[in-house]
């Protein structure tokens, strides 16, 4: 009874008052969900031909890359032909911020992404993008039998949320059902504190980042608790890449499937995983494109950057934005009947992955699983200083091999394929980043060593359950 009142009054209510339309855009999503390929096509095309002829008629960036590229909206007529227009970088948004707003947009919000690979992004949204990522969320959430009014913990960072939480937005939470620790907080004792909660409270879904997420399932063993008999049904994570062994003790402790989620602030809702396994793009609401080097498309199962064209973002247009983020796109049909296409793997950011000193761009993967395997190791971060220079910081304890460093040292030789400068520091504990994240691999080399330029031999394909 409070799941209905929570969707069909509460929530409503919420997203009227803000004047956003996401009731009408999940309509559309879930109605998107039965489509047929060709019909999710020719749907997605008709709405990129909508959003650049706005964009050209009412935003000044997309009319001037339009004349520079000598195009006009009718001859872009579907996905493939968006490469005839340049990529558009962080750079581009900072400098032309003004130009990026719609002459008709009215009031615009400011946004901002944490800054992981420098210094923040600053952005405008308007009311109809926020609401297609509520939109999505809740499209993702109806997928795993879940609602607004099913309570939820959700281990957040992002300090809209948790250092704008006045009164107002707390009675919100706390009337959707929501509650919002902080990821920043994971040491044992606060850790402790949220267990009391989650089995005090009781929860049915949880939200948040993997690295989170797994930390406190990690503590709620070592304290012998129970989490399984709480009927959690579903552990949304996002914001980070989700490992293998991260998933199978998240699902192994909370005894629910866990449901990967791929996006961004700047970048929006861009794919996530249905409960058959499939990590469905958003294909609807976005134009993913994956692309090499040189901006040129690159073959299915492929690894390159993401290229995402927001076709929600009218007034403040993402238009062949490059997200810095490392995947490649699927040739497989899910077996739970959508249309939705999908990709096959995600590899985190362009910095996060490893530069061999022949040249050979290697999934972090392959590092951190030949220190994750070292008994003794609770917590570590690798810093690639140069292409043949590691610095690795360690949490550890009593259990810890004396010839730890020799093995990983020797383990990486053979991956790399040459001889390397490993050090190590031991600390007490790694903190997670500005919002909350955490990143196994910290790259210092220049960008442009960091992009695919070829099919690394190692892949996620590897190390990353899929099916």
């Amino acid at each position: 009874m409070y799941r209905w009142l929570a969707w069909h009054v509460l929530f409503r209510v919420q997203e009227l008052a803000k004047g956003h339309p996401t009731f009408r855009i999940l309509r559309e999503m879930e109605a998107a969900d039965r489509l047929d390929p060709a019909e999710l096509e020719e749907l997605q095309a008709a709405r990129l031909r909508e959003f650049l002829d706005y964009g050209y008629s009412h935003v000044a960036y997309v009319r001037n890359r339009m004349q520079e590229a000598g195009l006009s909206p009718s001859q872009i007529r579907e996905p493939l032909d968006l490469r005839r227009l340049p990529i558009m970088r962080k750079s581009d948004v900072r400098q032309h911020r003004e130009s990026l707003r719609s002459d008709i947009a009215g009031q615009l919000a400011s946004s901002a992404t944490g800054g992981s690979t420098g210094e923040p992004l600053i952005f405008d949204l308007a009311k109809r993008r926020v609401a297609s990522r509520v939109a999505c969320r809740q499209r993702v959430s109806r997928w795993w039998g879940v609602s607004v009014g099913d309570p939820e913990i959700a281990l957040w960072g992002a300090p809209t949320e948790l250092t704008k939480q006045d009164w107002l937005r707390g009675m919100r939470d706390r009337l959707l059902a929501t509650r919002l620790p902080s990821a920043f907080e994971m040491n044992a004792s606060t850790m402790s504190r949220y267990l009391d909660v989650l089995e005090k409270r009781g929860c049915r879904q949880i939200f948040g980042y993997p690295s989170a997420v797994y930390l406190l399932c990690l503590q709620a063993r070592k304290e012998g608790r129970e989490l399984r008999r709480l009927g959690i049904q579903v552990a949304f994570v996002t914001g980070e890449v989700l490992f293998p062994h991260q998933r199978e003790l998240i699902a192994e402790t909370l005894g629910c499937p866990v449901a990967d989620g791929y996006g961004g602030r700047d970048s929006g809702f861009i794919a996530h995983e249905c409960p058959q396994g499939g990590m469905h793009l958003m294909a609807d609401a976005v134009v993913v494109e994956i692309v090499d080097s040189n901006g040129r498309p690159v073959t299915p199962g492929e690894a390159g950057e993401i290229v995402v064209t927001d076709l929600y973002s009218h007034e403040a247009p993402f238009l062949r934005y490059a997200t810095g983020d490392i995947a490649a796109f699927s040739t497989r049909r899910c077996p739970c009947g959508r249309a939705l296409p999908m990709l096959e793997r995600i590899e985190g950011r362009s910095n996060d992955s490893v530069v061999a000193p022949d040249g050979r761009i290697i999934n972090s993967l392959a590092l951190i699983y030949a220190v994750r395997e070292v008994e003794g190791i609770e917590q570590f971060r690798i810093f690639q200083k140069a292409p043949d220079c590691f610095h690795v910081q360690l949490v550890s304890n009593r259990t810890l091999p004396e010839d730890a460093e020799v093995r990983i040292r020797a383990e990486w030789i053979r991956l790399l394929r040459c001889p390397i400068d490993v050090t190590f520091e031991y600390v007490s504990k790694i903190p997670p980043e500005r919002l909350g994240k955490f990143r196994h691999i910290v790259s210092e080399l220049p960008a442009g060593l960091c992009t695919p330029r070829a099919s690394s031999n190692l892949s996620l394909r590897d190390f990353r359950m899929v099916d």
